[in-house]
């Protein structure tokens, strides 16, 4: 078993070096892979610098030659993940550690990216209690929080850092107790959205998936969901997707907090996975408390769904976008692909007497799927989203697909 550590050998070598000890001491050994560019290494590495940049395409000389942090970091990046990647495929990773400030983060979670789902993967960092989304992505990335600033070796950094290689090794050594391999044969997996306002159709339909012996994989539509999904369809983990809530591209056209980006909606098509497509909580925009708001959207209609979620919601004009980009992405694919669509309400506040009921906006997202869908079958249910029948006809027709 080796854990690679990243850091910068020149600012950071100190606190690389403890925690390469302490993992040796642990019984795991290592490979330190220095990602500095500009002071030279304290300690040695087992993989150089000059190593990381040729890796992505330049060159160490270059690099100080110009001076420029931000195209050096930019590089390192790509060098790291490439290097790491490559012994992963090898064979020879069984766990990435690195520690740093906003750089040295951006480097080794570039390199954890990099690696598929299952790695143990620890980032200690300086910014581990703010905003983690552009660090971690879609990846099973842990972030440890340094409290103190990575520059030295104290009672309160020795204490983080003995922690953090502890975590590694435990998770580097300690058996694991699940034969993924075996799940796999027994029970395929079906990747399936859901969001508050559409648990009651995903249950259900979860519940009939599952009796006829597959294992549902509930991914929640908040972005980093969609966005996870989308990149383990793309590994090749499922047979299937049930996407029944496809809100987060409501998201990524008006400007809302919850967007999995503009590949939405594109990785089993890509794949050629069966899938079953649905309108779910397009109703919807999210953004966080009331002064979150962008002005912009000041004479808009919302519905306080609690005091850090705010729901706007989506236009006639958005619905007709949604639905030509829904009937659009479903055409390209490439495998099975039905969209199955609720007449009487696409969320739970979206039904008669319900805050966003608007058959208005239905019928014109209705109408811009029917604009370019081409030869995919689209089936238009006179039920509500969370009515029962409308969630047997999804997972039914989903079954019917994985059973040709």
């Amino acid at each position: 078993m080796t854990v690679y550590i990243l850091g910068t050998l020149d600012t950071k070598g100190t606190e690389v070096g403890y925690v390469r000890d302490l993992l040796h001491g642990f019984g795991v050994s290592t490979c330190v892979v220095d990602t500095g560019c500009l002071g030279e290494p304290t300690i040695p590495a087992e993989i150089s610098r000059e190593a990381i940049f040729e890796a992505a395409g330049g060159s160490l000389t270059d690099i100080r030659q110009k001076g420029d942090r931000g195209e050096a970091v930019t590089l390192a990046a790509i060098g790291a993940a490439k290097i790491v990647a490559t012994a992963h495929a090898r064979g020879d990773v069984t766990g990435v550690l690195s520690l740093g400030g906003s750089a040295g983060t951006t480097v080794g979670t570039s390199a954890m990216r990099a690696l598929p789902l299952g790695v143990p993967k620890l980032m200690v960092s300086t910014l581990a209690s703010g905003q983690t989304r552009p660090y971690v992505g879609s990846k099973d990335i842990m972030m440890f929080n340094a409290v103190v600033d990575i520059a030295g070796l104290n009672r309160i950094s020795r204490t983080i850092l003995n922690n953090a290689a502890r975590a590694m090794a435990g998770m580097v050594k300690l058996p694991d107790p699940v034969n993924y391999e075996s799940e796999k044969q027994d029970r395929p997996l079906i990747a399936a959205t859901m969001f508050g306002v559409t648990t009651p159709c995903v249950e259900r339909a979860r519940q009939i998936l599952e009796q006829a012996g597959y294992e549902v994989v509930v991914f929640h539509a908040t972005g980093i969901g969609g966005e996870a999904m989308e990149g383990l369809i793309a590994d090749g983990m499922f047979a299937g997707v049930l996407d029944i809530t496809t809100t987060e591209l409501a998201d990524e056209l008006v400007g809302g907090i919850l967007s999995a980006g503009p590949s939405r909606l594109t990785a089993a098509g890509r794949k050629g996975v069966p899938q079953v497509i649905s309108v779910g909580a397009l109703d919807m925009v999210n953004f966080g408390s009331p002064d979150s708001v962008p002005e912009k959207f000041k004479d808009r209609k919302f519905y306080q769904h609690n005091a850090t979620v705010t729901l706007m919601r989506t236009t006639v004009d958005e619905n007709r976008k949604l639905g030509e980009e829904i009937g659009r992405k479903a055409a390209a694919a490439k495998g099975p692909t039905v969209i199955v669509i609720p007449l009487k309400g696409v969320s739970a506040v979206d039904q008669t007497g319900k805050p966003f009921d608007d058959p208005s906006a239905r019928d014109a997202l209705c109408e811009g799927i029917r604009a370019t869908h081409g030869a995919v079958e689209v089936i238009q249910l006179d039920k509500h989203i969370n009515d029962a029948e409308f969630a047997d006809t999804a997972a039914l027709r989903l079954l019917a697909m994985l059973d040709k």
